[in-house]
C-alpha cells in the first residue's frame, strides 16, 4: 500500500514537471519523507532522473545545450558539497540557507529584476542547484529561475537536459560516499512507471502553459520549492 500511495505522489509531481519543466522533487520530496524516508533522497533521486530523460526525449530540440553545459560546470562541485552537508552538516541550516537564497532571486524577479542564463549565472545557480539536489532532491528552482522569460518548451528541455546529466552526477557521489545501496535503486525504479504516466498526462497541460503562463509558473513553483525546504528544515 505505501508503494502505491508513493508512486501516486511521484505521478502527480510528474505532471508538474512535465507541465512546468521541474516540480516532482518538491512536490514528491515531504510527502514521500511521510510516507517512508527511505525515498528521500536516492530513490526520489532516481525516479526524477528517469523523468527528465523523458522530458528531454519529448522536446529535446528546444533545449539550450551551451546553458545546460555551464550549469552542469557548477553542479559537479554543488553535488560534492551536497554529499558532504549529507554526511556532515546539521540539515536544517543548508536547508534553510538554500530557501532563502531561492526566495530572494524569486523576490528580484517580481521587482522586474529579470535574472537571465548569462554564463556565471548558471554556474552559480548550479553550484546552488547540486548543493539542494543532492542533499535534499529538490535542485530545480535555482536553475528554472534563469529561464522564467524563455518558451515553456526551451525551459522543459533544457531542465530535462540538465536534470538527467545533474541526478546522475548526484547519484555518483552519494554512491563515492557510501550512501547509495541496491535497495535504494530499487524502491526508485519501482515508481518510474507511476513517472512516465504522470508526464504522458502532463502533455495537453503544457500546451496550456505556453500561452503566456511560464513565468508565473516557475516563479510559484520555486518559491514553493523554498518554502517546502524551510518546513522540511524546521521538522528535521
Amino acid at each position: 500500500m505505501v508503494v502505491l500511495w508513493a508512486g501516486l505522489v511521484v505521478a502527480a509531481g510528474a505532471v508538474i514537471q512535465g507541465t512546468v519543466g521541474f516540480g516532482l522533487a518538491l512536490v514528491a520530496a515531504p510527502l514521500l519523507a511521510l510516507l517512508d524516508p527511505q525515498y528521500v533522497p536516492v530513490p526520489l533521486i532516481v525516479v526524477a532522473g528517469v523523468h527528465a530523460l523523458f522530458q528531454l526525449v519529448r522536446e529535446w530540440h528546444d533545449a539550450d545545450w551551451r546553458g545546460v553545459g555551464w550549469a552542469l560546470a557548477g553542479r559537479v562541485p554543488g553535488a560534492v558539497l551536497g554529499a558532504t552537508v549529507v554526511a556532515l552538516l546539521p540539515y536544517r541550516a543548508f536547508a534553510s540557507f538554500v530557501a532563502v537564497a531561492v526566495l530572494l532571486c524569486v523576490a528580484a524577479s517580481l521587482v522586474r529584476l529579470h535574472l537571465r542564463p548569462t554564463r556565471p549565472a548558471l554556474l552559480v545557480a548550479g553550484a546552488v542547484s547540486g548543493v539542494s539536489g543532492t542533499a535534499a532532491a529538490i535542485g530545480g528552482p535555482p536553475v528554472a529561475i534563469l529561464y522564467q522569460d524563455e518558451h515553456g518548451a526551451t525551459v522543459r528541455a533544457t531542465l530535462g537536459a540538465y536534470f538527467g546529466v545533474g541526478t546522475a552526477l548526484s547519484l555518483g557521489v552519494l554512491a563515492a560516499g557510501g550512501q547509495v545501496d541496491a535497495s535504494h535503486l530499487l524502491q526508485g525504479a519501482v515508481l518510474v512507471p507511476f513517472a512516465a504516466a504522470g508526464l504522458l498526462l502532463s502533455n495537453p497541460l503544457r500546451r496550456i502553459l505556453d500561452r503566456g503562463w511560464t513565468r508565473p509558473a516557475v516563479l510559484g513553483l520555486a518559491a514553493a520549492g523554498a518554502v517546502t525546504l524551510l518546513v522540511q528544515a524546521q521538522f528535521t
